[in-house]
């Protein structure tokens, strides 16, 4: 628990650092103007679907068709529901961006300041990190749908929608934040054996895509999370095998002769 709150902390240092912000805020504007969009063209259409689609159902359907009360219950459930289904979509549009686009970018930066004695081994690729990205963007959206009906149950859809947006964290921030530094076999281990620290660390971002404005960074943020989190891991790891780190520094530098 300690290694995650210093990840974050770290990550929040980060965040003040010019040649980081810029790629800390344009995913999630980008992803906030696309959704709005969406939202405004098909609310009304899908809440009707939906609402077509419960009264369909034979528990509530001669429920809703007697009953005044209980059909406008409904749609506001429902209504809810979708408002709720939107900061989901709006949090994988922007961490598909960041894990794409700027998280490689971060990475760099990141890791030539705060991680410079560890050897880049360049493991993961960038085509590797998009096909990762395209993948867990599709699971997501699976298991998405899939938990919708659940969501009408108050309560629900926040903690189905944290558990789904924790889980697209250490999925897809897990490879790229080791890509540049491990190599294949550490890429692999150290995403399997640090899995449960890692969805905490996730879960614990997700909760930021509900906070007004910070919702804006948050992808970006939980990515750097991710960065310092398990490059912190990569080097532990390496000190524990015996590998040879790099001097971020030279310890004894050349005397310039007068």
């Amino acid at each position: 628990m300690k290694d995650i709150l210093v990840a974050f902390g770290r990550a929040t240092r980060s965040l003040f650092r010019r040649d980081i912000f810029w790629h800390l805020v344009w995913p999630g504007l980008v992803s906030m103007l696309v959704w709005t969009v969406v939202a405004i063209v098909a609310w009304v259409p899908v809440t009707d679907w939906i609402f077509a689609w419960v009264g369909g159902w034979s528990f509530v359907g001669s429920w809703v068709s007697t009953s005044d009360a209980a059909a406008a219950v409904t749609l506001v459930l429902i209504k809810i529901a979708v408002a709720l289904a939107f900061v989901p979509l709006v949090y994988v549009t922007a961490a598909l961006i960041v894990a794409a686009i700027a998280l490689p970018l971060m990475l760099e930066r990141v890791g030539r300041s705060d991680y410079a004695d560890l050897v880049q081994r360049r493991g993961g690729s960038n085509l590797g990190s998009a096909l990762n990205s395209v993948v867990a963007g599709v699971l997501f959206i699976v298991l998405l749908i899939l938990s919708l009906p659940f969501w009408l149950i108050p309560g629900v859809g926040l903690l189905a929608s944290v558990v789904l947006t924790g889980w697209l964290n250490q999925r897809a921030f897990g490879y790229d934040a080791l890509m540049l530094h491990a190599d294949p076999e550490e890429l692999s281990r150290l995403r399997r054996d640090w899995r449960p620290q890692m969805l905490l660390l996730g879960g614990g971002s997700a909760l930021l895509a509900y906070v007004p404005v910070v919702n804006l960074v948050a992808p970006a943020y939980a990515g750097l999370a991710f960065v310092h989190y398990l490059l912190e891991r990569l080097r532990h790891d390496r000190q524990v095998r015996g590998v040879t780190l790099l001097d971020a520094e030279p310890r004894n530098p050349p005397q310039t002769t007068q």
